[in-house]
């Protein structure tokens, strides 16, 4: 990694951690209820049987209404589910096996490496939703540094031949007009925010 490029991407990431932690429960709540209404009002995602979707951490746009609408429309839902080296998407069954999942230390919850769940690259996905550090409204994403989601992307063209529909969803704080990018760092679609999409 160009050290010069990594020493700005970690400028950025403290500099919206600061923001997204000057936000209140109601500002995240209120913002994250926004974006989740254009998304789901979105005709990509209205088309999207197989939907990805990360389960969210108290500063990320909320996620649990997302994956109810998912579940109770008649779609497929697949979660993250974390390795020490990697990140693969797999199947959730409801509302109650969402509710019956432990938490990391990251206090998220996921499934146990050892549960039989589809992974959802066997029969492929129509939309996945994305999270990050920080956004570009043009599509360029900024994650935690660890690479679970570029490097699921890469995998995921090369074993199907084709590139995913990516979604980021991002609170107005998040927003950024530059962010330093490499090649390994994967472009989204669309990123959705509470004003604009």
């Amino acid at each position: 990694m160009n050290i010069c490029i990594k020493s700005l991407k970690s400028k950025v990431r403290e500099e919206v951690k600061k923001q997204v932690a000057s936000l209140s429960a109601s500002d995240i709540e209120k913002q994250s209820n926004s974006i989740i209404d254009k998304l789901l009002n979105l005709q990509k995602y209205k088309e999207s049987n197989r939907v990805s979707v990360y389960l969210s951490m108290k500063d990320e746009v909320q996620t649990d209404k997302i994956v109810e609408d998912i579940l109770s429309s008649g779609k497929t839902c697949f979660i993250p589910l974390y390795t020490k080296t990697s990140m693969s998407m797999v199947k959730l069954n409801s509302m109650e096996d969402l509710k019956s999942l432990p938490k990391t230390k990251w206090n998220i919850r996921q499934p146990l490496e050892t549960d039989a769940r589809e992974e959802a690259s066997e029969k492929g996905i129509d939309l996945m939703i994305t999270p990050g550090l920080a956004f570009s409204k043009d599509g360029i994403r900024l994650g935690r540094g660890k690479g679970y989601y570029d490097r699921y992307l890469t995998e995921y063209a090369k074993k199907t031949g084709h590139n995913l529909f990516t979604v980021g969803l991002a609170f107005q704080q998040q927003i950024r007009p530059d962010i330093p990018i490499e090649e390994t760092d994967q472009k989204l679609n669309l990123v959705i925010t509470p004003d604009c999409s």
